[in-house]
């Protein structure tokens, strides 16, 4: 055996499909060439977990834990609420609120603008001018 036939047969392993990789691609001739997007479609069904990238996305979003106010936050907190009930209505305020989470526990906290329309100490509700309605237990502080 030649230095070149021992050449060619370790080729021919290491490459076993040479003889057919610069062929053209086949296409048939009795049925139509299908799409990317209908070829993606066929597999579509095969989604086996409905849902499953939802509840996915649902366990990762990230939520706070309610702050609990200490005794001179909850005060500070007290007097600026009987700051704004002294006030004249269609006061410019920033309140930052927590909001709870309806399907995990925590929630996030929000800052919310408003004109100040009224208070209702009865119900504990803070209403703005734009509909918006905050309860006191969830404000946390006042600007």
């Amino acid at each position: 055996m030649t230095e070149s036939g021992g050449g060619s047969a370790k080729l021919q392993e290491s490459f076993p499909y040479e003889d057919i990789v610069n062929l053209p691609h086949h296409r048939s001739e009795t049925h139509p060439h299908m799409s990317m997007e209908e070829r993606a479609a066929q597999f579509s069904s095969f989604a086996a977990l409905t849902g499953h990238k939802e509840a996915v996305q649902e366990k990762a979003r990230r939520t706070s834990r309610r702050m609990e106010l200490d005794e001179d936050q909850k005060a500070r907190l007290d007097e600026k609420l009987q700051e704004l009930c002294r006030e004249e209505e269609g006061r410019e305020t920033e309140f930052t609120v927590f909001y709870p989470d309806d399907k995990k526990s925590g929630g996030s906290y929000e800052k919310v603008c408003g004109v100040l329309k009224r208070i209702d100490v009865y119900e504990k509700v803070i209403w703005l001018e734009d509909g918006k309605s905050l309860k006191i237990s969830d404000i946390i502080d006042i600007q």
